[in-house]
């Protein structure tokens, strides 16, 4: 049975796929930079009303000495190395500098974080393996200062007035980055330990729950650091595991000669693991070619310096050589469309209206060009069981991942169900691999055109619902795939793949497609539901 319709869950489901839609246009170094910027703006208004106690001077200092070290250090490491330099980055490790070392005027306090700033710019060079830097600058600045005596990172962030602006601005930074539960488990671990030695020292456990979160630097660490996109583990098995160990060495006494536990000797242990799990080090990739897809589409080709470890499905983070900046920084993350086996990766990209700095980027490349693949990631990936059912949901360029399913072959044996809507027959992509899947596809063209040559129609007026078979036959009972308001729903849904719910489905496409999709499967009695959104760039 559907679940009632009600006025609020009407106006609740909208709202939520335009936040979808909002947050999904910035990127994660954008949004993250932003959080921190109003958390150091809010600080200061602390100090301001009293709640704080360092000093304005003081914390004015103390801010524009973390920006203008982190970002003049790194421009000119930059340059030493002959690399473009990361504004985005830099201000970000400022940020995260000035909340970790108490806001100092005496001279070597200053020194020390001086030292701290120099040290986080020149650990993204230094210990660096491939063009990608190994441990969370920040930490890794903090953590070596401490060694040298100059200065103690404090983590001063962790303290209950902060408590207001941090928290939605850690579930908004955990939010976008789809790291929610990695956060959960590290937060329950470390909240967990940290309340039982306080316990055990005579503390009453509900104020020991208290002091771990308002007092102790869990939330801002894992907001903040921890999810670092660059320092985490490809797979989402790999990420909570790490969450678990990072929480144990964060939160266990320890010491061990010279070092002892703090968060920044967790992280950097955790960064190591990371980076011992994953791709290993950016890969560079020479332009090999563009082809237009659809009016609308295009497919960017690149042949990578060395082979590229990925699973279909999984994204690839680019460092785009942009010559004129829009303001949301050089990184992107596309889907892998190519199967992991093939000369080259691709990528399939909507470059039709306005054009945004990177889209422009990658247009402008001529055979040869290079640009570098900063990581490789995403969970977007077919159950390990391939007895295991799927449908398939593409909206638009969404259908990028599942080209990559259909390219490595993934498909082939798997009972395996692709629904793709488009606007139109002309905007349909990657046509011509759908027509030689040799899986079960779907075709819904929101104008009602007829699908082209050698794929059936799945649109919500003549000629009906109907499925195609590998063997071409048509079969499947007709009727509207729409819903009354003109939208693919639960109830239309599940007319068109009656056995929707013993099947996994993915769904993949923009934001405000995907949430609204994800809801019509749900309704249509799916238990399974995996996504993966297409943010604008």
């Amino acid at each position: 049975m559907s679940p009632v319709e009600t006025p609020r869950t009407r106006l609740v489901r909208p709202l939520a796929g335009r936040m979808e839609t909002v947050v999904g246009r910035f990127t994660m170094y954008r949004l993250v930079l932003l959080a921190l910027a109003a958390l150091a703006a809010y600080s200061l208004l602390l100090n301001v009303l009293g709640w704080l106690t360092f000093g304005i001077p003081e914390m004015l200092a103390h801010l524009a000495l973390c920006l203008a070290l982190t970002y003049a250090s790194n421009r000119a490491l930059a340059a030493l190395f002959r690399v473009k330099p990361h504004t985005e980055s830099s201000l970000i490790t400022g940020l995260l500098l000035y909340f970790l070392f108490w806001p100092p005027l005496q001279p070597m306090d200053l020194a020390g974080v001086a030292l701290a700033c120099l040290l986080a710019s020149a650990s993204k060079y230094a210990l660096a393996w491939r063009g990608r830097h190994i441990f969370n600058p920040a930490a890794a600045g903090a953590f070596i200062t401490g060694l040298t005596g100059l200065n103690i990172a404090t983590w001063w962030a962790a303290t209950p007035a902060m408590l207001w602006l941090l928290v939605p601005a850690v579930l908004l930074v955990v939010y976008r980055m789809r790291k929610a539960l990695m956060a959960s488990v590290f937060t329950v671990v470390a909240t967990a330990i940290t309340t039982l030695v306080l316990v055990r020292a005579g503390m009453p456990a509900a104020a020991g729950i208290w002091q771990a979160l308002a007092q102790r630097p869990v939330l801002f660490f894992v907001g903040f650091m921890l999810t670092e996109p660059l320092t985490l583990p490809p797979r989402r098995w790999q990420q909570l595991a790490l969450a678990t160990v990072v929480g144990v060495l964060f939160a266990v006494p320890w010491n061990l000669g010279i070092f002892a536990n703090s968060p920044e000797a967790a992280l950097l242990a955790g960064n190591l693991l990371a980076f011992l799990a994953g791709q290993r080090g950016a890969v560079k990739l020479r332009f090999a070619g563009a082809r237009p897809l659809t009016p609308a589409t295009t497919e960017f080709s690149f042949e990578p310096a060395r082979p590229v470890r990925f699973l279909p499905g999984q994204y690839m983070e680019l460092d785009l050589p942009q010559a004129k900046p829009d303001g949301k920084g050089r990184r992107r993350v596309f889907s892998l469309a190519g199967g992991p086996g093939e000369r080259l990766v691709k990528f399939g990209v909507r470059t039709d209206g306005p054009l945004s700095a990177a889209k422009a980027a990658l247009l402008a490349l001529r055979p040869g060009d290079e640009l570098s693949a900063t990581a490789v990631g995403g969970e977007f990936v077919l159950p390990r069981d391939p007895r295991r059912p799927v449908l398939l949901i593409a909206a638009g360029i969404g259908i990028t991942p599942f080209v990559s399913y259909l390219a490595s072959g993934a498909l082939r044996e798997r009972d395996a169900v692709l629904l793709v809507l488009a606007r139109s027959a002309d905007e349909l992509a990657y046509a011509e691999e759908l027509r030689r899947s040799g899986v079960q596809v779907l075709v819904r063209l929101a104008d009602g055109s007829v699908p082209p040559s050698g794929l059936a129609s799945a649109a919500g007026r003549p000629p009906g619902v109907r499925s195609f078979g590998a063997d071409g036959r048509l079969d499947g009972p007709d009727g509207r795939l729409d819903g009354p308001d003109g939208r693919l729903d639960g109830p239309a849904l599940a007319a068109l793949v009656p056995d929707i719910s013993r099947r996994d489905v993915y769904v993949s496409g923009s934001p405000a497609s995907v949430a609204a999709l994800r809801r019509a499967a749900k309704r249509s009695g799916a238990r399974r539901v995996r996504t993966d959104s297409f943010s604008g760039y």
